[in-house]
């Protein structure tokens, strides 16, 4: 079986996405499937404005068309809504071919971060780059129930692992700093919230490992956080294994990856009561939601490493794979048979006219 991804988002990009798809590609090669990509290293692209590290693919739609042929897939998956994701979903639509889809990113919000467009006018048209495709997978139960009463359709779960035998508790400290240690790892970017962990009031030392846009001002600003940049692998196995308490101070993130690494290096998490952690964390045991985040944080002291730990040996990239290939497979077989899938029943979204609605979404 051969499935290839579509996907704007890959190195030398770091975030959940590309860890995510490189994974579960890993992972389903161990279990005789062939993942292939279709991503912007096969295109001539450009730096993103003020975020060079995205690379932007704008290829034509021809040459979309002829590397799907070319790999001759037997299912398609689209991971993005960005230019390749768009084109693989007008190449697959032009063809009659089904795909299926999955919701990474909170695009809506992210965009609304940094460019006044209504959050309403982008779930418009993200609900229709979706709906489109055969079926659309999402990472926990709270998301589902959220993009359902955003009129999304045909959701599927689709989890996410971790390492244990890379990220696990290790007797070390590259940290010369005073303890205890409070950890961030991922993106540096105005959407992840950073700096509501960063004005903290907090005992010990503040640790920041990541790259993006927003990393110098951050630094120059608070002149007091330990800025570690991008640390992978080994490197970055050791910074969870050095800190005490993992924050994540995000509002927007659908899962998490770093929420299950640092639990499998034996980190509480400390986090606000949002969509991932409260299907990843169990409070009071493997972390503390909170909506103040410095009493979630000092609370996180109190736990123990193990609780953490055993909860993210639940998680496995195989079975993520699984899950994944058997989405895709039974969502596209479906499509081709005509038969439709048990869909939860969406609640209005009375945000605008439900005659407009309907028209977008047919």
């Amino acid at each position: 079986m051969k499935i290839l991804i579509a996907t704007d988002a890959w190195r030398p990009q770091v975030n959940g996405v590309v860890r995510s798809l490189e994974q579960t590609a890993a992972a389903a090669s161990r279990q005789g499937v062939e993942i292939g990509f279709l991503a912007p290293d096969r295109f001539w692209s450009v730096p993103m404005p003020s975020y060079p590290e995205i690379r932007l693919a704008m290829p034509p739609l021809g040459a979309i068309e002829r590397h799907i042929e070319a790999e001759k897939p037997d299912y398609v998956h689209i991971a993005t809504e960005g230019p390749i994701g768009l084109l693989t979903r007008r190449a697959c639509l032009k063809k009659g071919r089904p795909f299926t889809t999955s919701y990474h990113t909170r695009f809506p919000e992210y965009l609304a971060a940094r460019v006044p467009v209504p959050l309403d006018w982008s779930y418009r048209w993200i609900r229709r780059f979706h709906n489109a495709g055969a079926g659309t997978m999402v990472s926990t139960p709270a998301l589902e129930r959220e993009l359902a009463g955003r009129g999304f359709k045909r959701l599927m779960r689709w989890s996410r692992g971790v390492d244990a035998e890379l990220y696990q508790p290790r007797p070390v400290r590259i940290f010369d700093l005073p303890g205890p240690i409070f950890l961030y790892v991922g993106r540096v970017a105005v959407e992840k919230n950073i700096e509501a962990f960063l004005d903290l009031d907090l005992p010990g030392s503040k640790v920041v490992v990541g790259g993006g846009p927003a990393l110098e001002m951050l630094r120059s600003r608070y002149p007091a956080v330990h800025f570690a940049g991008v640390l992978e692998g080994e490197n970055l196995a050791k910074a969870y294994a050095s800190a005490d308490v993992f924050v994540f101070p995000s509002l927007t993130d659908t899962f998490g990856i770093v929420l299950l690494e640092a639990m499998a290096s034996g980190l509480p998490v400390a986090a606000f009561p949002v969509t991932g952690p409260i299907d990843v964390i169990s409070t009071g045991k493997t972390g503390i939601l909170d909506n103040d985040l410095a009493v979630a944080a000092r609370a996180c002291l109190d736990l123990k490493p193990g609780d953490a730990r055993a909860e993210a040996l639940k998680y496995s990239w195989d079975a993520c794979a699984r899950q994944f290939v058997d989405n895709v497979v039974d969502a596209c077989s479906r499509a081709k048979a005509g038969i439709s899938q048990p869909e939860p029943a969406p609640r209005r979204n009375t945000s605008f006219p439900f005659s407009w609605r309907r028209k977008v979404d047919a």
